[in-house]
């Protein structure tokens, strides 16, 4: 009966996909005696429909944020996907998935919390304080989402193909100072984005900037001077851009994106950038993207009381000029800081630099062609508010990454 209804959902088309949600958990809600062996059956092919998700592209924080893109204003949706992987994610074996997959799925708090598969769906309608009806629907229309995401270019391998990890090719060795120098560069932003002024926040993110590209310098040569294979290679990850004004935010991503030396590849569709680039430099284009995005939003939030103040109504216009003159400013100001740094730093490295720098642009670029090796060059509708153009251009100005 469970394999039948999950067929005429899956399946549905589009117009009568509510229809057969609908019918679906009826069926599967009207017998309370069968509720434990819906449940662990539901289980099961919820599992495999995650681990095809995985199989065509995706990835745990990728799932997520498209139940919650799907959904935003019910929080259910979300719960019920982080659920859903974490009961496919019960079969890894320790240290099988990548760094970046564990973290995902900590950062999601991804675990079985539930006792037995038996009791899954009675422990969630508890939790959820949802009646069965309710609860199946909920379910199917999760599934049905993570069935139809469409295949993607994979940015990492598959976890749990085999009972451990792969040994992967020996790394340069990593500087003692590293992990001290990004939690500095952390500290500096998160001061830049907790401070309400301009000034300081300018001169924190300035510095940040700084030790970023002082640190991807140092790995760039370290990396050159090991003569590192495989392991530094560039790599890709994936960052959400969540709406309102999705298309400005990937500009300000593909704006820092190109400043750290990596390439952004946006999928307005799906609602987010692929990045690619080397490892240092990509964690460092989501340090700096996060909290410019946190930056931009507070000035945009000064901005428009300060325009209420004066008495003048300024609506989504406002905002979305804001933000293309925040974008714009950022662009302009980050390649400025880029070239100033590394002139300095070839001044003090001597030839040696410059070499290493344009082997790991190529090496980027080639990356991401590969990756995506028919793109296409879209219009963002320009700026129709004067105020808001102006208005972010100067937050920008404020948010100056190139020190003082």
């Amino acid at each position: 009966m469970v394999e039948d209804v999950l067929g005429r959902v899956l399946y549905a088309s589009a117009p009568d996909a509510d229809d057969a949600v609908e019918a679906g958990a009826s069926l599967l809600a009207a017998d309370a005696g069968q509720w434990p062996a819906v449940g662990r059956v539901l289980l099961r092919r919820a599992e495999q429909l995650v681990r095809q998700a995985w199989e065509r592209g995706w990835q745990p924080a990728d799932l997520v944020r498209m139940a919650r893109r799907t959904a935003p204003d019910d929080a259910r949706p979300t719960r019920l996907a982080v659920d859903l992987i974490a009961a496919e994610a019960r079969r890894y074996a320790p240290g099988t998935p990548a760094p970046r997959w564990e973290a995902q799925l900590r950062e999601l708090g991804a675990e079985a919390w539930w006792t037995a598969d038996d009791r899954f769906l009675t422990e969630l309608g508890r939790r959820e304080a949802m009646d069965r009806f309710p609860l199946a629907e909920a379910l199917l229309e999760v599934m049905r989402l993570v069935f139809g995401l469409p295949a993607i270019e994979p940015v990492g391998p598959v976890p749990g193909s085999s009972g451990h990890r792969t040994t992967p090719p020996a790394a340069p060795p990593r500087t003692v100072g590293e992990p001290k120098m990004l939690g500095r560069i952390r500290a500096l932003l998160a001061k830049a984005e907790a401070t309400d002024y301009p000034e300081e926040a300018e001169a924190l993110t300035g510095k940040a900037q700084q030790l970023m590209a002082r640190h991807s310098i140092d790995e760039a040569l370290l990396a050159a001077g090991a003569g590192a294979g495989p392991e530094g290679a560039p790599e890709a990850v994936r960052i959400g851009v969540d709406r309102p004004y999705e298309s400005t935010g990937a500009m300000l991503l593909d704006a820092v994106a190109e400043a750290n030396r990596c390439r952004a590849v946006w999928n307005d569709d799906l609602g987010f950038s692929t990045v690619v680039g080397f490892a240092t430099d990509l964690e460092s284009v989501e340090l700096l993207y996060t909290s410019l995005l946190v930056q931009a939003t507070a000035a945009m939030t000064r901005a428009e009381a300060g325009q209420r103040t004066a008495g003048r109504k300024r609506t989504k216009t406002f905002r979305q000029s804001f933000l293309l003159g925040y974008a714009n400013r950022i662009r302009q100001r980050l390649s400025a800081a880029t070239e100033r740094t590394v002139a300095e730093s070839a001044t003090e490295l001597g030839e040696r630099l410059l070499p290493v720098l344009a082997a790991r642009d190529v090496a980027v670029a080639g990356a991401a062609e590969e990756m995506f090796p028919v793109t296409t060059r879209h219009s963002v509708r320009g700026a129709r508010d004067a105020q808001g153009w102006h208005e972010g251009t100067a937050a920008a100005d404020r948010a100056s990454l190139g020190g003082r």
